[in-house]
C-alpha cells in the first residue's frame, strides 16, 4: 500500500515515497534525542530559532519572501514527544513543479532550503544570532504559558507530571518556563552542534519524485560528519505503583477538570498493542464509546469525556469537564465503564463498528503526507516495524478474549482534579 524507500546517507535515514497522488511534495525533517531535564528548553527553542533565518536569507521577512518566490511553499516547525523521546520536526510544502507551465525546480529549492536551515543558520561571529535568539525566547515564554491558561491543556500536563514524577516522560516538549531565561546564542549554539552530532535523523520526501534523484540531492546538501548513534533501546512501559495517586488542585475555574490516568502495561512494541487500540476506542476513544455516551449523554455529567493513548509509554488518559459538584458521581461512572470492559461488557456491533473506526481513522490519516509521516515514524521510535497492511490486518483479527485480556492489564495510577476555590471535593486529598 505505502511505497517506503529507506536508505541510509551518512547519518541521515532517508525514506522516499514516490506517489502522485499529491499536488504538492512534502520534505519533512525529524530529529529526535532522549527526553532530559538539562536540554528539553533549548531543544523547544532550537527549531524556532533556526526558522528564523539561513546564511542566505538572514531574518524572517528575508526567509518568508523566499518561501513566497517558490510559489507559496511553506515551513513549519514542531516539537513533540514520543514516548520518552523528544522529536523536531521540520515540514517544508512545496509545488509540485510539473503543475506548473514553467516548471521551475522548487523541489531542488526546497530541499535546499532545508539544508541551509539546518546547516547554514543565520550566525553572527560563531553563535546564533542574539536579537533571534531574544525574539524566539519572548515568543517560547508565550507558548508554554499559553498551557497555564488553556485549562484542558493544563489538566493533561498536570496529570503527567504527577503521574510520572521522576520519568522523563513528565517533561513538556515545549521545555520549562524557569529555564528560558538563561539560555544564551552561544550556548544554544553549542547545542545545536551536539543535537545534529547526536540525534537521530531520518528525512521524509513524499511526492512525484525518484528515489536516484533524492538520494543524489540529499548526498550533496547534507553533509554532516559520520558518525554511529547509539541503538534505540526497547521503551518499556513504566509500572503502576500500586496505590492510586489523587491530586486535587484548586484555582479560580467554573468548569473542573477530572482527569485520570492509568497505566496499561503495553506498547507499540508489543503484540497486544492492536487490542489495547481497540480497547481503548470501545472505552473512550471515539463518540461511540461508553465514556461519551454514559458519562457525558445518559448521565449528562460532563461537558467532554474521551481517552487517549500514549503509544510508546504505554498510557491510557481519560479526560472529562465536568461540573465541580459531580466530582465523586462522574469518577464512579468512569470507574463503571473500566470495569465494564475488564468483564467483557460491551458487545459484537461495538467490536464491529471500532474497528471500522479505526480502519476509516488510519486511512484518513494516510491520506495527507503529514498523517503519513506521523504513522511511519512510529516505525522509528519503536524497535517494532509495522506495515500498515499488517495494522489493517491486525485490527481486524482482534477478538473479544483479545480486549478482555488488554483490559485486566490496564491499572488505575493517578486521578488529578483541577476544581474551583470552593467546593466540589473533599479537602483531605488535596495532593497541591
Amino acid at each position: 500500500m505505502i511505497d517506503e524507500k529507506v536508505t541510509a546517507v551518512g547519518p541521515v535515514r532517508v525514506h522516499t515515497i514516490p506517489t502522485d497522488k499529491y499536488k504538492t511534495n512534502t520534505i519533512v525533517w525529524k530529529m529526535k534525542a532522549p527526553l532530559a531535564k538539562e536540554t528539553v528548553t533549548l531543544r523547544a527553542l532550537l527549531p524556532h530559532v533556526l526558522q528564523s533565518g539561513t546564511a542566505d536569507y538572514p531574518s524572517v521577512k528575508a526567509l518568508r519572501t523566499h518561501l513566497d518566490e517558490l510559489y507559496g511553499a511553506t515551513l513549519q516547525v514542531d516539537l513533540s514527544k514520543k514516548g520518552e523521546q523528544h522529536v523536531v520536526t521540520i515540514r517544508i510544502d512545496v509545488a509540485n513543479e510539473q503543475f506548473l507551465p514553467e516548471r521551475p525546480a522548487l523541489f531542488d529549492k526546497a530541499l535546499q532550503l532545508l539544508a541551509d536551515l539546518l546547516l547554514r543558520p543565520a550566525l553572527d561571529g560563531g553563535r546564533f544570532v542574539p536579537e533571534i535568539v531574544e525574539q524566539e525566547k519572548r515568543a517560547l515564554r508565550q507558548r508554554i504559558q499559553a498551557v497555564y491558561d488553556d485549562k484542558m491543556r493544563y489538566a493533561n500536563m498536570r496529570l503527567v507530571q504527577e503521574m510520572c514524577k521522576g520519568e522523563p516522560y513528565a517533561l513538556s516538549p515545549n521545555g520549562e518556563l524557569e529555564d528560558v531565561d538563561a539560555i544564551t546564542a552561544e550556548g544554544l549554539y553549542r547545542y545545536y552542534e551536539q543535537a545534529l552530532a547526536d540525534d537521530e535523523l531520518d528525512l521524509y520526501v513524499i511526492g512525484d519524485v525518484e528515489e536516484e534523484k533524492v538520494l543524489d540531492a540529499v548526498t550533496n546538501r547534507f553533509v554532516l560528519p559520520t558518525r554511529s548513534p547509539s541503538a534505540q533501546a526497547p521503551l518499556a512501559p513504566a509500572k503502576a505503583r500500586g496505590e492510586v495517586n489523587e491530586v486535587i488542585e484548586r484555582q479560580d475555574v467554573k468548569q473542573g477538570k477530572l482527569n485520570m490516568g492509568y497505566r496499561t502495561d503495553v506498547t507499540y512494541e508489543d503484540d497486544d498493542y492492536y487490542a489495547l487500540q481497540l480497547f481503548n476506542g470501545i472505552f473512550g476513544g471515539f463518540s461511540h464509546s461508553k465514556l461519551f455516551i454514559n458519562v457525558r449523554e445518559k448521565a449528562s455529567l460532563a461537558y467532554y469525556a474521551a481517552s487517549r493513548l500514549e503509544s510508546h509509554k504505554g498510557l491510557l488518559m481519560v479526560m472529562s469537564g465536568i461540573e465541580p459538584a459531580h466530582y465523586e458521581k462522574a469518577r464512579r461512572i468512569i470507574d463503571e465503564q473500566m470495569q465494564a470492559m475488564k468483564n467483557g461488557d460491551f458487545t459484537d456491533e461495538e467490536m464491529v463498528q471500532t474497528k471500522a473506526v479505526i480502519r476509516n481513522q488510519l486511512l484518513e490519516t494516510l491520506d495527507t503526507p503529514r498523517g503519513l509521516v506521523e504513522v511511519l515514524y512510529h516505525n522509528v521510535v519503536s524497535t517494532r516495524r509495522r506495515s500498515i497492511e499488517e495494522w489493517l490486518t491486525g485490527t481486524d483479527q482482534v477478538t473479544r478474549e483479545d480486549v478482555v485480556r488488554v483490559a485486566g492489564k490496564v491499572a488505575l495510577d493517578t486521578v488529578y482534579f483541577l476544581t474551583g476555590m470552593e467546593g466540589g471535593a473533599d479537602d483531605g486529598k488535596t495532593g497541591v
